[in-house]
This record gives structure tokens, sequence and C-alpha cells, in this order.
């Protein structure tokens, strides 16, 4: 049985009732771990927290320039979007997060690591995969598995261990946020016939709330990287903090989706994600100037591959690699400025400028200075249409 447990540790509801159930289950050490991913919290405050519940130490780990270049840079990339609508905001936190629970198992002795996620939940998935490409023999607990308590019975018990927690039963939100993204769960966003009330959103407006006048933003790209805003060359990690600000302010930026669970299930997801959204929109709009058609449609196919296997945990896989390394090397002509309007929610494209456009407009425009001999096209329809043109002969196809 584990002796030093190295717990990750929010400071939310399941991992604060974690510290004490690990404690008497096991009747071992447990040390958290908090990583700081750009989430507006006071880290501080959840450490002593920790320490107050009764963690044997409590660890902080700054890691928002490696969570920013080392994970978000690849997926923006990648247009990487679950489903089609979620940014993988969560989903790219935790293999940085087992890092980080292996990385401090082994400095402080530990024989185990712990976290607290849901057995009906894909982070149990995304961790423990990670954990164990990275040590097979390190020992994972999942309280939350093996305990069997409901939202309202975990309440309960912090109420009677003092241990002070985020939420009430009526207001019970699971939230996990980062700088790319912040997850909205429980309570009565169960019920998808129900619109999300006001109270758990904190990073956007309602639409109905925006300013009343629009705002224009420039972001500019130099190898598929947001470089600039407005003309001002800044590190990404500035760039997504004062798009999270601006894209929230005008409303632009949640999801409310019914998404697919790894585990079987079909689950009610909310997220703020204004700058994820904003950035990968422009990224995309970016590509259609300087891709050749093939190659978009073949990326768009592998974006939704690349989307899946993230989603479902497999960060550390060769099949990742692959993948990034094709990205990477689409990425070399992705260079240019994309300006948008935000008003009331929305997001318009107003301009766009690449050195490296495809784009010709004397071979697009009806106007004078057309260059696009017409003519040729008859024979361009003859070629493309022979195969079929061939098949319907020898089968004698008829309307």
């Amino acid at each position: 049985m584990a002796k030093r447990v190295v717990l990750a540790y929010s400071g939310g509801l399941d991992t604060s009732v974690a510290i004490r159930w690990i404690q008497e289950k096991y009747n071992a050490e447990v040390i958290t771990l908090t990583l700081d991913m750009g989430q507006p919290i006071d880290l501080e405050a959840v450490r002593k927290k920790a320490l107050s519940i009764g963690a044997k130490e409590a660890v902080v780990v700054d890691a928002k320039d490696v969570f920013v270049n080392h994970y978000v840079k690849r997926v923006i990339k990648a247009n990487a979007l679950y489903e089609g609508k979620y940014p993988l905001s969560t989903s790219i936190s935790r293999p940085l997060i087992a890092r980080e629970l292996v990385k401090t198992a082994k400095m402080y002795g530990a024989d185990a690591v712990a976290h607290g996620c849901t057995g009906k939940g894909n982070d149990q998935v995304r961790i423990e995969v990670s954990v164990k490409a990275l040590d097979p023999e390190l020992e994972i607990i999942a309280p939350i598995r093996e305990w069997g308590f409901t939202r309202e019975e975990e309440i309960d018990y912090a109420e009677k261990y003092g241990i002070p927690v985020p939420v009430t039963k009526k207001s019970p939100y699971s939230i996990d946020e980062n700088i790319w993204g912040r997850s909205i769960e429980s309570g009565i966003l169960e019920d998808p016939k129900v619109e999300p009330p006001e109270e758990p959103f904190v990073w956007t407006r309602s639409p109905m709330d925006a300013p009343n006048e629009s705002e224009y933003v420039e972001i500019g790209f130099e190898r598929g990287i947001p470089v600039s805003l407005n003309g001002t060359g800044l590190p990404l990690i500035e760039i997504i903090t004062a798009l999270n600000s601006l894209a929230g302010l005008h409303g632009i930026g949640r999801v409310d989706m019914i998404e697919d669970r790894l585990v079987g299930i079909k689950s009610r997801e909310v997220y703020e994600v204004p700058a994820a959204i904003l950035i990968i929109s422009a990224h995309k709009e970016l590509e259609y100037m300087v891709m050749e058609r093939n190659l978009l449609f073949l990326k768009s196919h592998l974006e939704s591959e690349y989307s899946r296997l993230i989603y479902d945990g497999l960060w550390f896989s060769h099949m990742r690699e692959a993948l990034e390394a094709f990205f990477d090397a689409t990425q070399e002509v992705v260079n240019g400025t994309i300006r948008l309007k935000l008003y009331k929610g929305n997001m318009i494209i107003s301009q766009r400028n690449s050195s490296f456009s495809l784009y010709e407009r004397a071979l697009a425009t009806y106007e004078k200075g057309d260059i696009f001999d017409q003519k040729k096209a008859e024979g361009f329809i003859y070629v493309w249409g022979l195969p079929l043109s061939s098949s319907a002969r020898k089968r004698g196809k008829k309307p």
C-alpha cells in the first residue's frame, strides 16, 4: 500500500476532499501538486489551503510558458477542435500534469500519484495513460472511482470535516481552467433542455450585454503562430491573455455542446474559450489563403484525427509526433495578418494579407484585366469527366 502520494491538486471540491480521504484510506502522506497554467486564481491561497487540509507538502509549479509553447502552439497549428467545436483546453493540460506528477513523485520518493477525476470522464484516461507512458511502475490512486460519493455527498463530507470548498449544493459547478480555456460542468447544465444561466460564466459576457459598438483586432502570424496584435509584436502568452479579455468582452467564446466522451457517454459540456476560438478562426482563414486545395483537404482530415487522439489521451504516442511533423511542414507559408471585426458574439473576417497568398485577382476577376482563358475550360472539363463518361458508355447508364 502506498505510503507517500502526490496528488494533482486544483483547490476544488474533489481534490480537497481527496487529501483527507487518502490519508484516512491509505494512512499515507499526501503531497499536493498544483500547476500554474495561466488560470486566473490565487495559487498561493491554493497552496495554503492544501496545507490547512492536511497535506504534508504543497508544491506549486509555474508551467505557463511550457504549457503555451509546447502544448498550445501545437494545437494552434493543427486547428485542433474536437468534434469541430471544443479547442481541447482541458485535454492538452492533462499530459503536462501527468509529466509533473511523475517528476514530483521521483523528487519526493513517492510510490503513488493520485488525481481527482471521475470514473465517468475522460481526464482519468488522459492522466493515467500518460503516467504509465512515462513511468509504468508508478501506482495510481483514483479516489472518486473508489469512494462512490455523489457530488452532494462530497459537499457533506467537506462540511463534516471543515474542508473549505468553492461550491455549494445550490451552485455545484465543476470548473477547470487554464489560459487556453475554461470548462464548466454539473448542476443544471446536465439538463440539455435548459439554457445555461449566466452565473457560471466568468470570462465572457452574454452577447446581449456586449458593447453596442464593434471593435477590430488584427492578428499577425509567422509559421502559423500568432506573433503580433494590432501591429505590435508580443509573446504568445500575452496575445492569448489579451484576446481572452477582448473577445470575452464582445460575447465571443462560449461553446455549448453535446460531446462524445471516450468512455461511451454523451455529455453536455460548456466552455469559455474566447482567445482559442478567435485564434483558430483567424489561423484557418490565413491557411485558406496560402495553401493549395489538396493540402487543405488533407490537413482538415488529419486535424480531426489529431484532435481525437489528444482528446482520447494519447499525447505520448508516435502518431501525435508524426502528425505534428506534417503540420509543422504545412506552416512554412502561414505568414501574414488577419483582421477581425468583433460584435455581440460574432467575429467577422474583414481583411486578409499575406506575401504567400495564392489568390490572384487577375485570375479571379470577371472584370477588365481578366487573364484567365475561359476557352481552355472545355478541355479541362472533358479530361476531368472522362472516367465518368467512359464508365457510362460501358455500363449503359441512363438517367
